[in-house]
């Protein structure tokens, strides 16, 4: 069952991506590009899922170590010995064999029973602490990809930006030569200029920050990486708020955990309380011996032996008790984190679901906004040209222009990382909307 949960969740990536996966253990060096090669690579490089994954194993062992405290229990034993025996002024040699072979099968132990039972649900928290992981992770690999895709779409705003503020300083500067401008318009230039050049440099390093922050989780150096298509329309959200909500109380990994973890607490409660219980045991045994008591030599003897073995707990000086009282805190605090866990996950999934509405109103007033400023902006440079507004409206109306497409750009990426954060805490995050998100991506153009 695990392994077929487990390629389920990450076997995602079509064939041709792959090939393109194996060809990164061939060249190591070769830049991530693609968001898919992005998540291939965190996928086999994240710490934090190696150690999710052998926790998961580690689960696995411990569930199959408490099923074998129930099934039969043999046990086999020889002895030879070299035996010397002085009594009444004689002395003897013999040689002593001894030859066993014990079976014990569990009939009744409730602490064994319970124990299996509480391996188990630990192996589903686990295995669902595993599953949360991972789509954090991918979750997280598409955020970064896309604050640097935001971060290199700014700086190429912003550098847009310098070149037209250049321009517009080149030909303030040739008014003012004429003496046809104020030298009050050539320092206001200017300044816009500076400011724009300062922001151009916080966006290189921000930039630089986003592209390392993106190496660090996937291993991989950061190339050309595929741009957002201008063109994309995102699929608006179906549902209501409250059919998201119950989706993620009933699918979210970590609530999900958070339930397995509860009645395993239950059940650890139930195996402390075994401990007041009888244990009953079939015991079948065979032994052959020419050797007593003290190694004294007898006669061969073959003993077969089949019986029932009855344990009843009397006292055991209060040690029970408080295992008990123990068990019954941890569950106690199971409870507490399952409600903690439960109340964060409404408030994400409530917040992602009005931060992707939002984004639907924000990004189609964000494209009219960039519309019209581009549109003033031009209009002024005309102006300017003809003498009808002055150089301040020309320089406001670019910096209205670039500041208008950078929040569109940041707009869309939010849009997108919202909604994503919104299917992982619903627990619906499947192979088909990563390869949604990477088909929206291409190629740069130059």
């Amino acid at each position: 069952m695990l392994s077929l949960k487990l390629a389920a969740q990450i076997i995602w990536v079509p064939l041709t991506l792959i090939v393109f996966q194996n060809s990164f253990a061939q060249n190591p060096d070769l830049p991530g590009v693609t968001l898919e090669d992005f998540f291939n690579a965190a996928v086999n490089y994240s710490p934090d899922l190696r150690i999710a994954e052998e926790n998961l194993n580690i689960s696995s062992a411990r569930k199959k170590a408490a099923t074998g405290q129930l099934l039969p229990q043999i046990n086999a034993g020889a002895s030879l010995s070299d035996n010397r025996l002085n009594q009444l002024n004689t002395s003897q040699t013999f040689d002593g064999q001894r030859y066993y072979l014990g079976l014990t099968q569990t009939l009744f132990n409730w602490q064994q029973f319970a124990a299996r039972k509480q391996a188990h649900l630990l192996e589903d928290q686990v295995e669902e602490e595993y599953y949360y992981q991972l789509a954090y992770l991918l979750g997280d690999v598409a955020n970064k990809y896309f604050n640097v895709l935001q971060s290199k779409g700014a700086l190429d705003s912003i550098s847009s930006e310098i070149d037209a503020l250049t321009t517009q300083v080149d030909q303030i500067q040739s008014l003012y030569d004429r003496q046809l401008a104020q030298i009050t318009d050539l320092y206001q230039g200017q300044a816009s200029l500076a400011q724009a050049q300062a922001e151009q440099l916080r966006l290189e390093a921000e930039l630089a920050l986003s592209q390392e922050s993106l190496r660090s989780i996937s291993g991989l150096e950061v190339g050309p990486l595929y741009q957002l298509a201008d063109d994309v329309e995102i699929t608006p959200l179906e549902f209501s708020q409250q059919y998201y909500v119950q989706q993620a109380r009933e699918n979210n990994h970590r609530i999900l955990a958070g339930e397995y973890a509860l009645q395993a607490a239950e059940q650890s409660i139930s195996q402390r309380k075994g401990a007041y219980m009888p244990q009953v045991s079939l015991i079948a045994q065979r032994q052959d011996s020419d050797v007593g008591f003290d190694n004294l030599p007898i006669n061969r003897r073959d003993n077969t032996y089949i019986g029932l073995n009855v344990q009843i707990p009397l006292y055991a000086g209060g040690a029970n008790k408080a295992a008990v009282n123990e068990a019954t805190s941890l569950k106690s605090i199971s409870e507490y984190q399952l409600r903690a866990t439960q109340l964060e996950t409404r408030e994400l999934v409530r917040s992602a679901y009005l931060q992707v509405l939002a984004s639907e109103a924000q990004t189609d007033a964000a494209r009219v906004l960039v519309e019209s400023t581009s549109l003033s902006a031009e209009a002024m440079q005309q102006g300017f040209a003809l003498a009808t507004v002055t150089s301040v409206d020309v320089l406001n109306a670019l910096r209205d222009q670039y500041q208008a497409e950078r929040e569109l750009q940041r707009i869309r990426y939010e849009h997108i990382k919202y909604l994503l954060l919104l299917k992982r805490e619903t627990g619906t995050l499947a192979a088909e909307d990563m390869l949604e998100v990477g088909s929206w991506l291409g190629p740069a153009t130059r």
